[in-house]
């Protein structure tokens, strides 16, 4: 491929990661750094100054360890993408100041991009978006709409949109020197995505699209899963207290909050640990709901979520850890194994397989009219997640390579062509 002229730069914004890649004159497509990181967390954290009670606000990295700082005096946004195709949400109020996600989203791209503005200068920009966006009764095109109505507010009005899995098919189809059908598996933390192109190395090369699915969920969903499963147990899920004698199960609500670290400070407010409080007086095991409420005042939420994504990608290297995690007196050395794990996201993997089968059936393919299969994304490291293709295509088949940074790195070979 010839590179085209002028800069050409690919932005990968995800739900949980966002990378930037720009396209070398020698037709390489190189991940441009935070200091030494190639990926950039997608979360932006608000608080007001404590002397002057001006608002600031920071993001990626900085955003966590400001909100890990302050939790109760600062707001954290995350999971951003995951609201883009929701009509519900519009705006949102943070430090007297009204919000709508194009402008918070726009706010996260500028800083994003600030240490790569000679890059930019004049550069063609491709940015990714999922097959199908998250959410019950999503909208697409309107999620695609408010993704470049944030780009333009982030000072790029003219970016061309690509379907993320077709850009990390891009990186891939970088080895073909043959005509070949690939499937394409991009898995990041909120979205799966599938999608069969027909590659033509030519020249000139072509790329066509054949057929695509997706479904909105991917590992921050597996997480979720060994929390509800190893800790919150452990905090007094599944068990019961009294009210006049009769024995009533313990709140599970209070669990779907504490799986996600980020909304333990929703449940921080006076009335919540005041209904837990009165729950572990009569509980069965009161010391549980105990450590539950140590944990949500002392926002221990966040480490407790590294211990547990931890133990995810130890299940994708062993048949089984241990599940490590230790506050104040509560200690967790939980062992965990590989077939525990693959049957509590049973549910999950099914609902990414019927996917894949929605993909080929939008293709009119079956797996023989499929050359190779192309996995990346973070999630597409766990083996149960690659089993769905070996089974279905056979391990020849089957590649994998650039888990965090193939889709950036396609957006900018893409460039050229767009």
């Amino acid at each position: 491929m010839q590179p085209a002229t002028g800069p050409v730069i690919g932005i990968d914004f995800g739900t949980t990661n966002s990378v930037v890649t720009a396209l070398r004159p020698d037709g390489s497509a190189v991940t441009l750094r935070h200091d030494t990181e190639e990926v950039f967390r997608s979360v932006l954290c608000f608080w007001s100054d404590p002397v002057s009670g001006a608002g600031r606000h920071a993001a990626g990295p900085a955003a966590i360890e400001a909100y890990l700082e302050e939790p109760l005096a600062s707001r954290l946004i995350m999971s951003m993408k995951s609201y883009l195709a929701q009509r519900s949400f519009t705006e949102t109020r943070i430090i007297g100041r009204r919000w709508t996600l194009e402008s918070l989203i726009a706010l996260f791209l500028r800083e994003l991009l600030e240490p790569f503005r000679d890059e930019l200068d004049g550069a063609r920009v491709t940015v990714g978006r999922p097959v199908r966006f998250v959410g019950e009764g999503a909208d697409d095109a309107f999620g695609e709409a408010r993704l470049r109505a944030a780009f333009s507010a982030a000072g790029l009005p003219k970016v061309t949109v690509a379907l993320e899995p077709a850009a990390a098919g891009q990186r891939f189809a970088a080895g073909i020197d043959r005509p070949a059908t690939v499937l394409v598996g991009d898995f990041g933390g909120g979205t799966s995505d599938f999608s069969l192109l027909r590659f033509d190395p030519g020249p000139p090369r072509r790329v066509t699209a054949l057929g695509h699915a997706g479904v909105g969920l991917a590992g921050d969903a597996f997480d979720t899963r060994i929390i509800d499963r190893v800790i919150s147990p452990l905090l007094g899920k599944g068990d019961s207290y009294r009210v006049m004698g009769k024995p009533l199960p313990v709140p599970p609500a209070w669990y779907s909050s504490f799986a996600r670290w980020h909304r333990l400070p929703l449940m921080r407010g006076p009335k919540t640990l005041r209904e837990i409080s009165e729950v572990a007086r009569t509980a069965d095991h009161p010391e549980r709901l105990r450590h539950l409420i140590r944990l949500i005042e002392d926002e221990a939420g966040y480490a407790l979520y590294r211990a547990v994504s931890a133990a995810k990608v130890a299940l994708s290297r062993s048949e089984a850890t241990v599940l490590r995690f230790r506050h104040e007196d509560f200690v967790v050395e939980a062992p965990v194994t590989r077939v525990d794990f693959e049957s509590w996201i049973a549910p999950d993997l099914a609902r990414m397989e019927a996917a894949v089968e929605a993909a080929l059936a939008d293709a009119g393919l079956g797996p023989e009219g499929v050359d190779r299969v192309f996995l990346t994304g973070g999630t597409s490291l766990v083996p149960a997640v690659r089993a769905i293709f070996t089974r279905r295509f056979g391990a020849e088949r089957v590649f994998g390579g650039g888990e965090f940074v193939s889709v950036a790195e396609g957006l900018a070979l893409m460039g050229p062509d767009a």
